[in-house]
């Protein structure tokens, strides 16, 4: 992201069903490390700006991904028109929300960008009481995320996938 060189994210999961392993975030404003289990999420939360250190012991009773793998989890889903579903996501943000929450797929259609079909995904979370919106547009052969778009209010983000 312009601006913020030092912003570095991973997110790690199992291949074979996107079970949660590992999510670390460093940058200018906060640290966090996730470690997920079964049962489940340690780790820390250190916010820079007070150098308040928090650490992370929270028991999950659900099935649930990492909230920051939930847009690519989107990609292989049963995708036809009109699919509507829900995604349990832990995420942990101290000033929002922490623990299990909801992502929701609003709905599914199907158009063209750039002459490609595409998969068309309305989704929204829980993680910003359901005010961000983002329209995921869906390589439909390769399941490619070509572009997605993010509203809040009046505020936008725009990503492509560059050529």
């Amino acid at each position: 992201m312009k601006n913020q060189p030092d912003w570095v994210d991973e997110s790690v999961s199992e291949i074979k069903n996107f079970q949660p392993v590992k999510h670390t975030s460093y940058n200018m404003q906060r640290d966090i490390e996730l470690n997920f289990a079964k049962t489940n999420v340690t780790g820390f939360y250190l916010d820079k700006a007070d150098n308040n250190k928090i650490t992370i012991n929270e028991t999950v009773k659900n099935d649930y991904f990492d909230s920051n793998l939930y847009p690519q989890l989107i990609r292989w889903m049963p995708l036809k028109q009109g699919y509507k579903t829900e995604i349990s996501i832990f995420d942990y943000n101290p000033k929002t929300a922490i623990g299990v929450i909801k992502a929701y797929v609003l709905d599914t259609k199907q158009d063209k960008l750039n002459n490609i079909d595409v998969w068309v995904v309305t989704a929204t979370d829980d993680i910003s009481s359901k005010q961000a919106v983002s329209k995921y547009y869906i390589d439909m052969k390769t399941r490619d995320i070509l572009k997605q778009e993010i509203n809040i209010g009046p505020r936008k983000m725009l990503m492509e996938r560059a050529k």
